[in-house]
């Protein structure tokens, strides 16, 4: 506890010049956040379902099509809202990661699910961008397969005004097959 004090005020002291900690510090109590309070879910129909329907329709989606959705989505997130925005925050998967959100006491500042291609399935809050496959919480998630685990540097994220680090993990279907990932950005203060 004492350890998590300190770390608490060491941010606080430093989150008005936009600095960044270690994950490290927060490494173990992340993980075994995430083991216990995400990863049992992750294999539940609906979520699966919903990444494996979205991967089909994007089969064929070509890079310039990615890039249009992108902008897009950016236009519509700047402006408050959009058709395309309003789809996946409004989609049965974006209202279960808001009621896993809800339900995780403050831990969770937000969720979103990508597809295989690093697309936007669900969220619990809108995010700033749809194409997530070029960062590493797609990268050093869904790339490595099975059982890959990131978690990012702890920051202080301005919108929920908490220090935060996103933990990534891969999303396999009923046979072990990577069809998506999942990133949490987990508010490492209530650990």
């Amino acid at each position: 506890m004492f350890r998590k004090t300190m770390a608490a005020l060491v941010f606080t002291a430093v989150a008005g010049f936009g600095l960044t900690a270690s994950a490290n510090e927060f490494r173990p109590e992340i993980e075994t956040f995430m083991k216990q309070e995400i990863m049992g879910w992750l294999s539940d129909p609906a979520v699966i379902s919903a990444i494996k329907a979205q991967n089909e329709k994007h089969a064929s989606i070509s890079d310039g099509d990615i890039d249009t959705l992108d902008k897009t989505w950016r236009a519509e997130a700047k402006a408050g809202g959009g058709d395309l925005t309003a789809a996946v925050l409004g989609n049965d998967l974006s209202k279960l990661l808001k009621t896993k959100k809800d339900a995780a006491g403050g831990k969770i500042a937000e969720m979103f699910i990508m597809d295989n291609k690093g697309l936007n399935v669900g969220q619990s809050d809108m995010t700033s961008d749809y194409m997530q496959g070029d960062e590493a919480k797609w990268q050093k998630t869904f790339s490595q397969g099975a059982g890959a685990m990131f978690i990012d540097e702890v920051e202080f994220d301005d919108s929920s005004k908490a220090f935060q680090s996103q933990a990534s993990v891969t999303i396999v279907d009923e046979s072990g097959k990577p069809i998506g990932a999942i990133t949490v950005g987990v508010n490492v203060e209530k650990l």
